[in-house]
Formats: structure tokens, sequence, C-alpha cells
């Protein structure tokens, strides 16, 4: 038999391993608005409603009659990122008021021409349209949001 001493039989109780820390800092995603959205001239004697696409074309329906085209412009904005990251886009579901006065022209149906929301470039064009709802005999005037419509971005 062979006699094993003592020290030979401890059992190993401590280990050690090492590791190295990175990290990649991405470029902070910002939107900036380049136009506003503007439905132009209508004529609102029969009420009705006019739907501006986000590529500057709009419709009327309902007994709205469109009057000049020059100043119709969809809201537009640039969002710049990390290419190659993908982001949402969070756009007010809820009715939106122009006024005049105490006259009011509801705006609703936001929409956005992008379907897919990733930076393929450094920046990105974004063009949102809406419908705005008009009463018969519509007070003439300048209709405006009282406050800007807040449109939000984030990486996914």
């Amino acid at each position: 038999m062979i006699a094993l001493g003592a020290s030979d039989l401890k059992a190993q109780n401590s280990a050690s391993a090492s590791f190295t820390a990175s990290v990649n800092i991405v470029e902070p995603i910002q939107i900036q608005r380049t136009s506003d959205m503007n439905f132009a001239d209508v004529d609102a004697k029969n009420g009705g409603s006019v739907t501006l696409n986000p590529d500057n074309t709009r419709f009327a329906s309902g007994g709205a009659i469109l009057k000049g085209s020059g100043a119709v412009s969809a809201a537009t904005f640039e969002v710049k990122g990390q290419k190659g990251y993908t982001f949402s886009i969070d756009i007010p579901t809820q009715e939106v008021l122009m006024t005049n006065g105490n006259q009011e022209i509801i705006i609703k149906e936001i929409t956005s021409d992008q379907k897919s929301h990733t930076l393929n470039e450094d920046s990105q064009i974004i063009r949102m349209g809406a419908t705005i709802k008009l009463q018969p005999n519509q007070e003439p005037g300048l209709y405006t949001t009282s406050t800007p419509i807040a449109v939000t971005v984030s990486y996914n």
C-alpha cells in the first residue's frame, strides 16, 4: 500500500478567471421638424372633410371644395441616429383642435408615410398627413393649433 501524506489529499478550494468590458455608444436619436402641416385653402360652405396625405396630395369629401394648392404641405421631419438601428414613432391618436377665435376644426387620423423605421442612412425623412372635419358654413379665417403637436421617436 502506498501511504499518502495529508498534504497530498487537499482539495482545491478556489479558482479564478478574468474578463474584459466594453461598450459601444450609439448616436443619440434626434427628430427635427422641417415643415409644418398646411391644408391650404378650402371652401367649407357645405362642411365635409379634407384629407392631406403624407405625399402632399389632398382630397375633399362631403361637400368641402379645395381651393389653390400652393401652400399644401404635410408635416415633415428628419430623424437622425445610428445607421442600421430601428425606431418607433409615437403619433398622437387623439383628435386635436385648430381654432380661430371661438371656432374649431378637428384634426384626426394623423398618419405617417413610413412603414419601415430603420435608419439605412444617418437620417430618414418622415412625412405626416391627417384629416380635418369641417362644419357647414365654417367661419372663414386662419385656423391653427394652440400648441404644437408632439411627435416622438425612440430606438426599439
